[in-house]
């Protein structure tokens, strides 16, 4: 196995051309990338899928259209029907006023390490820069730590 040459930089005609040499190997049937020489291994962050927020989120909205389309009259009628306590049912409904962003985050598995069902089943802001705050996405921003949306 051989490593990479360095990666380079130069400037051609006012443009920056940036060169990262990158090697391929064999492991276990899958292809890896050598990193070049002193540089740390590089290792893509483990998406962290949480199956009681995904959950949570698709009963969130399948509850709501259900009420929507007029199947239930109301938040009692469907806890009735679906044998749960009408508080929960309310809980979860609150769900579906999530940013789109945090929403794609869970079901992506790039939600925050500590956000827990529980969290997100607290009240929460209507704004949603704030629900980032509160729900521990940086300082307000999207998940990928650009401003997003609304707030």
């Amino acid at each position: 196995m051989s490593k990479p040459a360095s990666p380079s930089k130069k400037v051609e005609d006012g443009v920056l051309i940036i060169s990262i040499p990158v090697a391929f190997e064999q492991r276990g049937g899958r292809k890896q990338i050598v990193v070049p020489p002193g540089t740390a291994d590089w290792q893509p962050r483990a998406s962290r899928c949480e199956n009681s927020l995904i959950n949570a989120l698709a009963k969130a909205h399948l509850w709501r259209r259900l009420i929507e389309t007029g199947k239930y009259t109301s938040a009692a009628e469907l806890s009735r029907a679906e044998g749960i306590n009408e508080s929960y049912l309310c809980r979860v409904l609150r769900l579906t006023l999530l940013a789109p962003d945090i929403v794609e985050a869970i079901l992506d598995g790039r939600q925050p390490r500590t956000l827990e069902l529980q969290s997100l089943l607290k009240p929460l802001p209507t704004d949603w820069g704030a629900q980032r705050m509160a729900l521990g996405f940086a300082n307000g921003t999207g998940p990928s730590g650009h401003p997003a949306g609304r707030g």
